[in-house]
């Protein structure tokens, strides 16, 4: 692996879905990166990129994906990672993209940002974990009960949570909520 090659003291722990990832990201105090692939299981569109930043905003995320790197790049940095490298790279290319990762900075094969942020990609990633979390269970289709349940809370809870995500998001409702994620990219299309 890529990683090793960089930085052979490292412990790599492998995750098979986003859960799975969010687990191991949320239980390592020693997290230094995460390389994370748009497509793995659990995750839909940048929503892998949005949570993992959210629960972890200081560990630097490098994406690794087939998806198209003119159009995915800038939105996975949108999102909070710190790069994006095609699957297609050569080994050289994507050890000296995790190697200025580690260094914390931008890994030289990303394209780079516009200057104009998307005012509502800005809203998404102020969203807590737990904000976020509750907007993925809409864009699911879930009912306050159903996100409550998942995430063991009280069905309150999930409603307070609601009102203050619609409020940073600036809508009125569930469905213009979802309608908004779904356009950058956290929801099904």
């Amino acid at each position: 692996m890529a990683a090793s090659n960089v930085a052979p003291e490292a412990r790599i722990v492998e995750a098979a879905t986003l859960d799975r990832a969010v687990e191991t990201a949320t239980a390592a105090s020693d997290l230094l990166l995460i390389l994370l692939d748009l497509k793995m299981p659990g995750s839909v569109g940048f929503s892998g990129v949005a949570l993992l930043h959210a629960e972890r905003p200081s560990v630097p995320i490098l994406v690794i994906s087939s998806a198209d790197a003119q159009i995915a790049a800038a939105e996975a940095r949108r999102y909070g990672a710190v790069g994006f490298i095609g699957k297609d790279q050569d080994l050289s290319v994507i050890e000296d993209a995790i190697a200025a990762a580690l260094a914390g900075e931008t890994p030289a094969v990303t394209p780079l940002m516009p200057d104009e942020v998307d005012e509502m990609a800005g809203k998404v990633a102020s969203l807590t974990p737990t904000q976020l979390r509750v907007l993925l269970g809409v864009l699911d289709g879930q009912l306050n009960k159903q996100i409550a349940w998942d995430l063991g809370v009280a069905e309150s809870t999930i409603k307070s949570h609601m009102t203050t995500v619609l409020a940073k998001l600036g809508v009125q409702n569930r469905t213009q909520a979802a309608l908004a994620a779904r356009a950058l990219g956290l929801g099904n299309h």
